[in-house]
């Protein structure tokens, strides 16, 4: 287990949407156990493969106050989702020193494929669920500002470009 680095933006890999994972292999799970390492470093709530440079629908989620929730996902898909909204503040370590708040529901059901290689459907609310729709946006190449107008998205960006040179 290791804290691995993070993608710098604007890394090509970042807007590259991750291969599904065919099945829980020892590797998979080996990498399963550097993302929690490098999310707890972070610190954050949850990591995407992409954002290490692994190229697998892999995330992984804690948002629990005590950090004892890992919750392993491989090929996640939201099947429902809340009507009602949250906001919250998101950033993202491969674009550090910027944040933005994102309205997104505020419950989501995935369906995602455990660690055991088993599928299951889990309902995710609050924190939890604004956590899992960003990994599954990293899944997807997309990052959490793409979800702002295209006015606060150029300041976010610009904003970024003065603080990371």
């Amino acid at each position: 287990m290791s804290v691995r680095a993070y993608l710098k933006w604007p890394d090509a890999r970042l807007r590259t949407a991750a291969a599904d994972v065919a099945e829980i292999t020892p590797e998979v799970l080996g990498i399963w156990d550097d993302m929690i390492d490098t999310m707890d470093a972070m610190p954050g709530v949850g990591l995407a493969a992409p954002q290490i440079g692994v190229m697998l629908r892999l995330a992984v989620v804690d948002a629990s106050d005590t950090r004892d929730r890992r919750i392993r996902l491989a090929n996640p898909e939201i099947i429902e989702a809340s009507a009602i909204m949250n906001d919250h503040e998101e950033a993202s370590p491969n674009l550090p020193g910027v944040f933005a708040k994102i309205r997104r529901p505020r419950g989501v059901t995935v369906r995602f494929m455990d660690e055991t290689g088993t599928y299951v459907q889990r309902d995710f609310v609050g924190l939890e669920a604004t956590s899992v729709q960003h990994q599954i946006d990293h899944l997807q190449g997309k990052m959490y500002f793409d979800n702002l107008s295209k006015v606060k998205r150029d300041m976010l960006l610009r904003k970024a470009r003065k603080l990371n040179g």
